[in-house]
């Protein structure tokens, strides 16, 4: 109970942060498109679009929360958590998509560099400097470690961040030094950030919706533990996968000794669970067999036709 209500707390205030760093993001987003059109800098329009897709991932975001909270349902069994995580795959293919289009258009801004008005861009990059600070102080105090889509949000953000230094340290050599070429260049170096960025969270996301072992899980070590108590014999059909950010999830066949009382198989899998909990996995189904049940003695589940075929026998 006492993690329930950890976690609900937790929900609440990474909520309430996206929904705070939402609005100030999509304010400033316009400010900057503005700005970018007036000054004719493409460092300031590249960290507009990627202030845009920001905002959309945040909004995208708190949606995610929103719809995580409904309710498990008999269509949707474990309810709409994993909505999150199809968020932050959204967010980490935006970001990619941006970082490429920034590439083309700095391409175009080598070859022939255009007028810039480089006061105006100074001025724009430092409110924006200040802005991304604020938002991502904001969403640091939520837990950015171990939720996917307040991560994905702080990465736009913080890649925000670093478009809006680059774009005062171009409007500066711009001023001084009438180099036409460090506003294409500024949009490039944020272009890089921001494709790393996209391609990490995607990365991520495709693993949880690919039923991937968590990355923070040692399978060896939570198949070690299951079989190191001394009733199993061995243990088949192994799955650990999350089914969202921080929610761990497990299901495997364990074949235990002969003779086990109902009451100690209940006292068994009590053990199991509470030795696999520790380990940082909350859903557990064990389905315990006696050592005549047919199964497959492989720890992974290999479905294929052969396998049903010589079960059959």
């Amino acid at each position: 109970m006492g993690h329930d209500h950890g976690h609900d707390h937790s929900h609440g205030a990474n909520k309430k942060a996206l929904l705070i760093s939402f609005i100030i993001t999509t304010v400033y987003m316009i400010i900057e498109a503005i700005g970018g059109f007036l000054t004719n800098s493409l460092a300031l329009l590249s960290d507009a679009g990627h202030m845009l897709s920001d905002s959309v991932s945040l909004g995208v975001g708190v949606l995610a929360f929103i719809m995580g909270e409904k309710a498990a349902n008999y269509s949707k069994t474990y309810g709409y958590k994993r909505f999150e995580i199809l968020a932050a795959l959204f967010n980490g293919v935006t970001l990619v998509l941006i970082s490429l289009y920034i590439f083309y258009e700095a391409y175009k801004r080598f070859i022939e560099p255009p007028e810039v008005a480089s006061i105006g861009m100074l001025i724009i990059g430092i409110i924006g400097l200040i802005v991304n600070i604020v938002v991502a102080w904001m969403l640091m105090r939520g837990d950015t470690e171990h939720n996917l889509n307040l991560r994905a949000a702080f990465l736009h953000v913080l890649g925000d961040l670093l478009g809006s230094i680059g774009a005062i340290v171009a409007s500066l050599l711009i001023m001084f030094f009438n180099w036409g070429w460090a506003d294409p260049l500024a949009s490039v170096i944020v272009a890089v950030l921001v494709l790393i960025s996209g391609w990490r969270v995607a990365k991520e996301s495709v693993h949880v919706l690919m039923e991937g072992t968590p990355k923070d899980i040692d399978f060896e070590e939570i198949a070690e533990t299951i079989q190191s108590t001394g009733e199993i014999k061995d243990i088949h059909d192994l799955h650990v996968w999350s089914i969202t950010s921080d929610q761990n999830a497990l299901s495997c066949h364990a074949v235990v000794i002969q003779n086990l009382t109902i009451e100690e198989c209940q006292s068994l899998l009590k053990r199991i669970e509470d030795d696999l909990r520790e380990k940082g996995i909350g859903h557990i189904t064990i389905q315990l067999e006696s050592s005549d049940h047919p199964h497959d003695n492989s720890i992974l589940c290999n479905d294929n036709k052969n396998d049903h075929h010589d079960h059959s026998h």
